[in-house]
């Protein structure tokens, strides 16, 4: 709950320091004093938006502090240790703005951005402003409402998640559309490549191959040539062939090794010289056994040579990358191919996710419709009491499938009749303002109950209500604040005497700077206030007596 709230040259306010304690506080205050100051102040605390206008004037700066009891409040416990901002049993959340318009903002003395202040002030404080009920004729306020008094948060975030992922996915499906069309052509082009290239085969290293052995063959004269050469040389010349000369040598070299040993090497060496060339000539001769100058062989050879290099040409390739390419060919289609089986696959992917959302969206409906039943009773039995005893408030929750939101698929429509025999009709038709303020309260007063925020603030909520109805209005807040923290700005005496405690707000001139104090009454002081609420400035002993039996 909210215990102390620091005030320091905000507006015309130059000093505050407010104690609060549990129950149900009444704020009142002459017309014009800044009743609502206080909660414009905490709403500084709160990340609501600030400028330089905000501080006071001839002051550097505005500085608000608002101290809470963690006592009960698990959620905003959990907010802190998630967020590593220095668990205690207390918070404290403050906020300054320089006359130059900037403003810091700190959680336990921790500098963090605004929109942490406002994620922990929600699980902090809970705020219904005068014109809550005007905001009640939107359907999506409507809808809100009825939520916050289902409390199935958990539904809702299941909802919201399926939808994104429907979102996600038809996006994905809407992406590959958009370029199916320039797929399919690509498709078109490749397959036809690789058709074409599948129809040549060529294998990877085998142009090099190809063109090495057509090099070969196209010599093949001159190789059969020269090995015969080679050959005479060698071995088969009828006069002074190596192999004869050799063989000479070697007889000679036997001879000398035979007078003196020392020569051995020299004969060892040319018997090897003479095997060398016996070796050479028996590989020249095989080589020359097998070679075939066979002309068809060598025109197939040469045409797919010519194949290859126009095919090389016409794929912008060198002739030896040319099997390289038409893999890569291959596997540009296969995922191309994989492309198409995707998009069908992403097909059945958005029907999937859309049932998902469906059947999520659903069950959020059927529970909307099962509390909006519950909160029925509860408002018209509200409304009942706050001088409406022939009214009655219900909820219609109209599911359509075709609409989908993160929020569900609901339309939400608040009805009521305040006249008997008057038809159910939407509350923006029928209720009168007087009427709206009552029903609103009810249905505000209703759903804070079920909410865990730990202080409930009805800034000015009861306008447009009075007589015996803002009696009812008062104790409905006082019954409120036995479970909750309620801080109640009104100008209601019914409503400002059911208070546990009550606050009074002044405005004062001093040395030509208008200022607002705000204290907490006695009792005898709170007859007082009351008996000005009652009859104005003329405070006479039947208004005493009428202030006295409010606080009874």
């Amino acid at each position: 709950m909210l215990c102390q709230l620091s005030i320091n040259n905000f507006a015309i306010v130059r000093f505050l320091e407010l104690d609060f304690r549990p129950g149900m506080t009444s704020i009142t205050g002459e017309t014009g004093a800044g009743k609502s100051i206080a909660i414009d102040a905490l709403g500084l605390c709160l990340g609501n938006r600030a400028d330089a206008s905000s501080v006071r004037p001839g002051a550097n700066k505005t500085e608000v502090s608002a101290r809470f009891s963690l006592d009960d409040i698990p959620l905003a416990k959990r907010w802190l240790e998630d967020n590593d901002l220095e668990l205690d049993d207390e918070c404290i959340l403050r906020r300054t703005i320089g006359s130059d318009g900037r403003s810091r903002a700190y959680i336990n003395g921790n500098p963090v951005p605004l929109t942490q202040l406002k994620l922990l002030g929600q699980l902090l404080i809970g705020i219904h402003g005068q014109h809550a009920h005007h905001a009640m004729l939107k359907s999506e306020h409507q809808l809100t409402l009825l939520d916050s008094y289902a409390n199935h948060r958990l539904l809702i975030d299941t909802v919201a998640a399926s939808f994104q992922r429907c979102k996600q996915i038809e996006a994905d499906l809407k992406q590959l559309e958009a370029s199916q069309h320039e797929r399919i052509a690509r498709k078109q082009l490749v397959q036809y490549q690789v058709e074409e290239l599948d129809e040549f085969d060529l294998k990877v290293d085998e142009f090099d191959e190809i063109e090495q052995e057509h090099k070969r063959l196209a010599n093949g004269t001159e190789l059969i040539d020269t090995c015969q050469a080679s050959l005479d040389i060698l071995t088969e010349g009828e006069e002074n062939n190596i192999e004869s000369l050799l063989n000479r040598v070697v007889s000679l070299a036997e001879d000398l090794q035979s007078y003196d040993p020392a020569l051995s090497n020299i004969n060892t060496m040319l018997n090897d010289a003479l095997i060398q060339v016996q070796e050479s000539a028996g590989e020249l001769q095989h080589y020359l056994s097998k070679l075939e100058l066979d002309p068809t062989h060598f025109a197939y050879l040469e045409e797919r040579l010519s194949k290859a290099m126009q095919l090389a040409r016409k794929h912008h390739v060198s002739p030896n990358k040319l099997a390289e390419h038409h893999l890569a060919l291959k596997a540009e289609l296969s995922t191309l191919d994989s492309d198409e089986s995707k998009l069908e696959e992403i097909q059945l992917q958005v029907e999937a996710s859309r049932a998902a959302y469906l059947s999520n969206a659903q069950k959020l409906s059927q529970s909307r419709a099962r509390y909006a039943k519950e909160l029925d009773k509860l408002v018209t039995q509200s409304i009942h009491e706050l001088n409406m005893p022939k009214g009655k408030f219900t909820i219609e929750v109209n599911f359509h499938p075709e609409q989908m939101s993160a929020n569900g698929s609901d339309n939400i429509e608040f009805m009521v009749t305040t006249n008997p025999g008057q038809p159910l009709q939407p509350i923006s038709k029928v209720a009168s303002g007087g009427e709206l303020s009552r029903i609103g309260l009810g249905i505000q007063v209703i759903t804070a109950k079920k909410v865990a925020t730990p202080t409930l603030i009805f800034d000015e909520v009861d306008v447009g209500i009075s007589g015996p109805t803002a009696a009812v209005v008062g104790r409905m807040l006082r019954s409120l604040g036995e479970s909750t923290q309620v801080l109640c700005v009104t100008h209601l005496p019914q409503v400002a005497g059911n208070g546990h405690q009550h606050m009074f707000v002044d405005k004062f001139n001093k040395a030509g700077s208008t200022e607002t104090t705000m204290k907490s009454l006695d009792r005898e002081q709170r007859i007082q206030e009351l008996a000005r609420l009652l009859g104005g400035d003329t405070i006479t002993s039947n208004t005493l007596a009428n202030a006295r039996e409010l606080l009874q």
